[in-house]
Order: C-alpha cells, then structure tokens, then sequence
C-alpha cells in the first residue's frame, strides 16, 4: 500500500515538472544566461534571512572612526571618477540620544550617468523606477554605520539579454555603485 503511494506521489512529482518544463522551458531558456543564478542567489538570501529588502541590497560596513560628513565629503568626490553625477543628497534623519541598536543618523546620496538613464529609459520606462541609483548611509546609537546600496545583478541580467551598448553601460554603472560606497566607508577619496 505505502510502496504504491510513494509510487503515485513520484508519478504526479514527474508530469508536475514535465508539465512546468513545457509551460516556462521556453520562456526561461530566453532569459540572460546569469538571470536564474542570480534569482536563486535572491531566493536563498530570502530563506536565509527572511527579508526581501535585504536580499535585494549590498552593504559595506563604514570603518570606525569616519563620520557621517566624512563619507559625505568621500562620496561626492568619488561620482566624478566613476563618470556619475551626484543629483541629490538628503541628511533625512538624526536622532543624537538614540539607544544602541536604533538609527542615530541616515542621509541618502541620489547617483546618476545621465547617458546611461536615457539608455535604460528608451529601452525601458519600467527602469526609471530604479533611478537615480541611491547609497543610504546609517549610523546607529551604539556608533556603527553602513552603506546600503541596490544589488544591480538582477536589473542587469533579471530578464532577457540586454542589448550590448546597454549592457556595457549598465556595468560600468553597477561598478560605481559597488565602488563608491566601498571606498566611502573606508574614507577614501
């Protein structure tokens, strides 16, 4: 009886993926070679942590000793050397008796390769929504901080392959936006 059952469960298992495969097999086998490493990257982070946002997002840890003005004044002069143009800057919030592990300070950079924007936007409006690329800098009570930056992998190599002008811009935009703030919180200029 069990043998028969597990037996039924494989069968109905095998025309489940067989009929999956028939239904998504062609619409998958079109995507970007790099997009389902990168969803399933997306996926186990998801698992692992349980928050979206996260799994979306890339950090660097603002070494000891280097303020809020300090990556500030880092940042604005990194843009420049990344070919990117710093088109916003917010200090949004400040809280100086804040407990050790709530938010003490956030300012937000707004980033952008206008060249590159009219790129994306005249292949895609959908893509305005990721624009200007954003660095949230956060320091809490307790005196660390972060810079938080939008994981470009899967708007990049999420869907179909991009076009190859479009792609090589896009990399040198997702290399700024992992270069800069790495830099930044080491203080460097």
């Amino acid at each position: 009886m069990i043998k028969n059952l597990l037996a039924f469960i494989g069968a109905v298992v095998i025309i489940a993926v067989i009929g999956m495969y028939a239904k998504f097999g062609s619409q998958v086998s079109s995507l970007d070679e790099k997009a389902m490493p990168a969803f399933m990257a997306m996926f186990d982070n998801i698992l692992t942590n349980g928050d979206p946002a996260r799994a979306m997002m890339k950090t660097w840890e603002v070494e000891e000793g280097i303020t809020g003005d300090d990556v500030k004044e880092s940042i604005t002069a990194l843009t420049e050397e990344y070919n990117m143009r710093l088109t916003g800057y917010v200090k949004m919030y400040t809280k100086e008796d804040a407990a050790p592990d709530e938010v003490k300070e956030a300012r937000i950079y707004s980033l952008c390769n206008l060249t590159t924007a009219k790129i994306f936007l005249n292949y895609s409006q959908w893509y305005g929504g990721f624009m200007p690329c954003r660095i949230m800098y956060v320091q809490y009570g307790d005196g660390h901080a972060n810079l938080i930056s939008m994981d470009m992998t899967l708007a990049i190599h999420g869907g179909k392959p991009l076009p190859k002008e479009m792609l090589e811009a896009a990399l040198k935009v997702k290399e700024a936006m992992e270069k800069v703030p790495e830099r930044a919180a080491k203080g460097d200029f």
